[in-house]
């Protein structure tokens, strides 16, 4: 009963305010996503898009990839009138999610088949705005609340994201499929329309921005005072003042939160991140050819919406549910460990869906397992992710981060339509749990470094204790 008892008070973490309000803001963040990459893959093959193309259009990801270069400004820089207005991360969210709204509109105008150029340029738009409003957005989650309730803000978070999945796949597929009259065919205004119903949606990040509260985030004095430091020997070089006070912010904005990250972990930091750089690869690289593979299995677009969209992600909210409670009761690093061993082996089934062919069963059961560890994995990873930062530097450290993350993954994704063109889906589903191996070592190695961290730790107090007491 005890045992029960417990369990029950660490679901009352789902309860506080701020953890309820990252479900509408994880809707905002999760909407753009698919809609500029496996949504529009999907419109893209069924347009007669070659894979390949497919596959290096899936690049358009890489600005989530890069945008720890842009993610200073977001920390630093004030916007006229926003900032004043509403607070630097409301400032910032409403700037990207206003952009991004617009971007939809554009490639909701666009027929991929008469320019797609266009269409790729939109959907940079979407992406540079969407990794923006993640910055902002990342950083006001680890600035609301305390470490302890980080893995509950990221199930929340990750429940948010994977409804506003289901509306920007399945619910742009089903709204596709009842528009068009003859569904052998292309025809472009069925997806015209359901784009601008997804650009319609983000309303729901506009809203909530205005609804939230900006967060009182406390000063970090040790930042400020090296911070402090670092502009008085700028003042010493006697330049003009105009530069001296450029100088000084821009190493506040780009160098200091790199370097307090190195300094607080040390050579460390290169392992951490490593794991970071390939936790989610399995996942990654699979995810780009998952709904050509689909479409190549002659699954049919309310299929793919009912099963992978609808089905799979609510699979997948209930693993970011699982995946909170876990890091509560075990710890970070062994759910960690234990998202990134099914993350790996549930992609064995896509080999196996691949032999079956179109079996709606089989395919029911492959996204269950898949999502379901997909769920666990990404609440763990966006918790370890969150405890790594510095409150001074939020935005630019998990940018950093988040920024690693993708990189990689996405730039190796990027040649997945050549590799199945050439060897086919099963062996192309087994390369990626085989990418996935490395990850458990990482996650081994960083969990023995936490653990002598924390022992040194407890000798130090016990000690000093024994010192002062």
């Amino acid at each position: 009963m005890s045992t029960i008892a417990s369990w029950l008070s660490v679901c009352r973490i789902y309860a506080h305010p701020r953890v309820m309000g990252m479900l509408a803001l994880g809707f905002s963040a999760g909407l753009p996503m698919l809609l500029i990459l496996g949504t529009l893959s999907f419109w893209l093959r069924e347009a007669g898009i070659d894979r390949t193309t497919i596959g290096h259009l899936s690049w358009i990801g890489l600005a989530y990839g890069f945008k720890w270069m842009w993610s200073p400004l977001v920390d630093r820089l004030p916007l006229p009138l926003l900032t004043r207005w509403l607070g630097r991360r409301r400032a910032w969210l409403l700037l990207s999610q206003t952009t991004i709204t617009i971007a939809l509109v554009g490639m909701a105008s666009t027929d991929p088949l008469e320019n797609l150029s266009h269409m790729v340029f939109f959907a940079l738009a979407v992406a540079f705005a969407s990794a923006t409003q993640d910055i902002a957005l990342d950083a006001y989650r680890i600035e609301a609340v305390e470490l302890r309730l980080q893995g509950a803000m990221a199930a929340t978070y990750q429940a948010g994201y994977r409804l506003a999945m289901i509306l920007a796949s399945a619910g742009v597929l089903w709204i596709a499929a009842s528009l068009d009259s003859n569904p052998a065919d292309y025809d472009y205004q069925s997806w015209r329309i359901a784009y601008l119903v997804m650009a319609a949606f983000m309303a729901v990040g506009i809203i909530t921005t205005f609804i939230i509260q900006e967060p009182d985030v406390s000063i970090n004095h040790l930042a400020a005072e090296n911070e402090r430091q670092a502009s008085q020997i700028i003042a010493r070089w006697n330049l003009n003042i105009h530069l001296t006070q450029l100088l000084i912010w821009l190493y506040g904005a780009l160098i200091a939160p790199f370097q307090n990250f190195i300094v607080r972990h040390g050579y460390h930091a290169i392992l951490i991140l490593t794991l970071i750089a390939i936790y989610r690869i399995s996942d990654v690289v699979m995810g780009v050819m998952s709904n050509p593979f689909y479409v190549d299995m002659g699954y049919t677009k309310d299929e793919v919406a009912a099963v992978s969209k609808v089905y799979g992600v609510i699979m997948t909210i209930l693993g970011a549910a699982i995946g909170g409670l876990l890091i509560v009761r075990l710890g970070v690093i062994k759910t960690l460990f234990f998202g990134a061993i099914l993350s790996a082996v549930t992609n064995l089934l896509f080999v196996w869906l691949s032999m079956k062919g179109h079996d709606i069963t089989a395919l029911i059961l492959t996204i269950s397992a898949d999502n379901l560890s997909a769920g666990i994995a990404s609440s763990a990873f966006i918790a370890y992710l969150s405890g790594l930062t510095n409150s001074a530097y939020s935005a630019t450290q998990y940018a950093l981060f988040s920024s690693t993350m993708l990189l990689l993954p996405k730039f190796i994704a990027g040649f997945s339509g050549q590799f199945v063109d050439t060897y086919g889906y099963a062996l192309f589903f087994t390369g990626t749990t085989l990418l996935g191996l490395p990850v458990l070592l990482l996650v081994w190695m960083v969990g023995r470094i936490e653990l002598k961290l924390s022992t040194n730790s407890k000798v130090e107090n016990r000690a000093e204790k024994i010192t002062f007491g």
